[in-house]
């Protein structure tokens, strides 16, 4: 018979409380290392979609100490735009055809780039690694996605500065339901963490938060920083598209946005024009409320983590991460751990 190895999802763990020398919420430290090379004050990233980051995103992340990640999907122009615009403090985004037009970005001044593609442990991706690395060896790579162990490490021999970890946790992300392949993305997290402690190439935990516990348990698990797209992409200050409804009993005017992932067919179709013959499309579009400000995300985030590292007695993410118990838990701890005004 087959042994199968048990992988958990965020809601299936939690985390240990533990002695607590630090005197005050507010005096542990939320620097983390984003790459091997560039050290941001919060763990919180965009996801470089179309419809989460753009200019007033990008302000309010560089405001708070953290840097944006810009998505490929625009013209060339836009992109270097964004570059003269934020130089040093800018990633760009490309796919695997896109060398020249690459290589010309980081020459103009973006710190480095994300490449960018669904399943990323591939041999197609880490020839492309090596080349860029060849061609811009001062440039930071972050490369992604897997969500095992050997997919980190392969990108990581490549020449990856920062791996992407994460396959169909997103939102918008329909992959394991379409392919049934995936992995639960804590599991997956601590699994590749553990490689990540001895070669030193940051994790950055991409899909999957749904509450600010499921950044801490990422952070915890191994992650030095974690990925959200459509936590942003509901911020009035994201590049989703935004319109008003009225409620028809209340008359009540709600701000809503349009998230979409990069694989559903209205943005294949937005973007390409037709979907790929012969594929299917491996994410979805959906409307949803406009939540606020997106300082009020980082705010509460960033709030919730101070807290959790008094409650795991770290001055830090990485003392945090060794410090951290796990154990198991069931449904019945879910309902439990929930408000209940009834």
């Amino acid at each position: 018979m087959d042994r199968f190895d048990e992988y958990l999802t965020f809601d299936d763990v939690t985390l240990v409380p533990q002695y607590n020398n630090v005197p005050s919420r507010l005096d542990p430290s939320l620097d983390t290392w984003l790459t091997r090379n560039h050290k941001i004050s919060i763990p919180l990233v965009a996801a470089n979609m179309d419809t989460v980051i753009g200019d007033q995103l990008a302000d309010l992340l560089l405001k708070n100490g953290g840097i944006p990640l810009f998505h490929r999907f625009t013209s060339l122009e836009v992109q270097q735009g964004w570059v003269d615009k934020y130089q040093d403090k800018c990633f760009i985004s490309c796919g695997l055809n896109d060398v020249d037009r690459t290589v010309s970005l980081l020459e103009r001044g973006a710190k480095g780039v994300v490449i960018d593609i669904a399943h990323g442990h591939s041999d197609s991706m880490c020839r492309f690694i090596r080349h860029l690395k060849k061609q811009c060896p001062d440039k930071e790579i972050i490369a992604g996605n897997v969500c095992t162990p050997m997919g980190y490490q392969d990108l990581v021999t490549a020449g990856a500065d920062a791996v992407k970890v994460g396959v169909g946790c997103g939102a918008a992300c329909t992959t394991r339901i379409k392919t049934g392949f995936g992995v639960p993305q804590f599991s997956a997290i601590r699994k590749c963490s553990e490689l990540a402690r001895k070669l030193r190439v940051p994790i950055i935990a991409d899909g999957g938060i749904v509450f600010e516990k499921d950044m801490v348990l990422a952070l915890a698990a191994g992650a030095s920083t974690v990925m959200m797209g459509s936590i942003f992409a509901k911020t009035l200050e994201s590049a989703a598209t935004k319109f008003t409804v009225t409620d028809p009993l209340t008359n009540k005017v709600e701000t809503m946005v349009k998230y979409r992932g990069q694989a559903s067919k209205d943005f294949q179709l937005d973007f390409y024009g037709s979907m790929k013959k012969g594929t299917v499309e491996e994410g979805i579009s959906f409307n949803a409320k406009c939540t606020g400000s997106a300082q009020d995300v980082v705010d509460n985030f960033c709030g919730a983590l101070r807290s959790a590292l008094t409650y795991g007695g770290s001055k830090d993410i990485k003392e945090l991460q060794r410090k951290a118990e796990f154990v198991k838990v069931t449904s019945n701890f879910i309902k439990e751990s929930h408000p209940r005004p009834y």
